[in-house]
């Protein structure tokens, strides 16, 4: 391993920038020319409850609105949800303390100050645009689409907008963007799921590679953190969100395996950097759709405390 000898006043002036623009997941994503600044995710007014709006309403959307709905997050309301089947929703809401408002999804961000997506990656951009237009805090689960909509990140800082990356289903993302802050030779991430969490996956149909009938751990994929988004859109988002927070999606590598003697969601990531060396895993408990962990939810609900939090921990 490469180590640097001494640490220089000017690190932080090495880190280039992806899609031209500086960035922090996490945080906030920052540009060259007009920084957001750290408290405009932070210390957001609490004279009033801030409001979230939440785009698609499954297994991670409706464990955040519930949670929101029963208070458990101090100085945060729910304030409309967008759905694509919205009798569907009046039913897993009918319990909820107060009427959830029902809303299109151009019109999520006229009701909040965040709004969270975590729909299907058809509407990411018309969820992203609904926030980002107004100036809102704009919270995606899809971090993969950003990778291809890097427009979004130009139109947030004219706008005055946040993107806000949630750490999601992996770990440690905190120690990747330290040390991204000082030279890095390599960063690698190695996925492997049962195979329900890949089935149907773009890119296993276009190359007809089945994961039925497995009898032992098959790799069905390499390449880049940008090739890995786009060949698994729904099941490897964990793969952009390490790239955002390192080298970059074309530096990153990604390995991605079906496997039939696990029944975890796994994640393993491997770092090489001047500053340190360090290898991280997770085996995540899959929600009631497969290719999602349960600690998904869990990270968007700790995300969201931050904003309204007197102590922040973490990078």
């Amino acid at each position: 391993m490469k180590v640097s000898e001494t640490a220089t006043a000017d690190t932080c002036q090495k880190r280039q920038p992806i899609f031209g623009i500086f960035y922090s997941v996490g945080a906030v994503f920052r540009s060259v020319l007009t920084a957001a600044s750290e408290d405009k995710v932070i210390n957001i007014d609490k004279k009033s409850d801030v409001k979230v709006a939440i785009g698609g309403l499954g297994a991670i959307g409706l464990e955040v609105a519930r949670c929101l709905d029963a208070g458990g997050i101090p100085g945060m309301a729910l304030g409309a949800v967008a759905v694509r089947d919205q009798e569907k929703a009046r039913r897993n809401t009918a319990a909820f303390r107060r009427p959830v408002g029902l809303v299109s999804i151009d019109q999520l961000g006229a009701e909040a100050d965040i709004v969270i997506e975590c729909a299907p990656k058809a509407v990411f951009t018309e969820i992203a645009e609904s926030a980002i237009s107004r100036g809102r805090t704009f919270m995606p689960l899809s971090v993969g689409a950003l990778l291809d909509h890097s427009h979004l990140l130009e139109d947030a800082s004219r706008h005055g907008a946040v993107i806000y990356v949630p750490t999601g289903a992996l770990l440690g993302l905190d120690a990747v963007k330290a040390v991204a802050e000082g030279g890095v030779n390599s960063i690698s991430l190695v996925t492997r799921k049962p195979p329900d969490g890949l089935r149907g996956a773009p890119y296993l149909l276009e190359n007809n590679i089945s994961v039925d009938n497995l009898t032992r751990a098959t790799q069905v994929f390499g390449g880049t953190a940008r090739e890995a988004a786009r060949a698994f859109p729904a099941n490897v988002n964990v793969a952009a969100a390490l790239a955002l927070a390192g080298i970059g999606p074309d530096r990153t590598t990604v390995e991605v395996w079906a496997d039939p003697s696990v029944n975890r969601n796994m994640h393993t990531i491997n770092v090489d950097a001047d500053a340190s060396g360090f290898t991280m895993s997770i085996q995540n408990v899959p929600s009631e759709t497969p290719a999602t962990g349960k600690i998904t939810a869990l990270s968007v609900i700790a995300a969201l405390r931050r904003f309204t939090a007197t102590l922040v921990v973490g990078t």
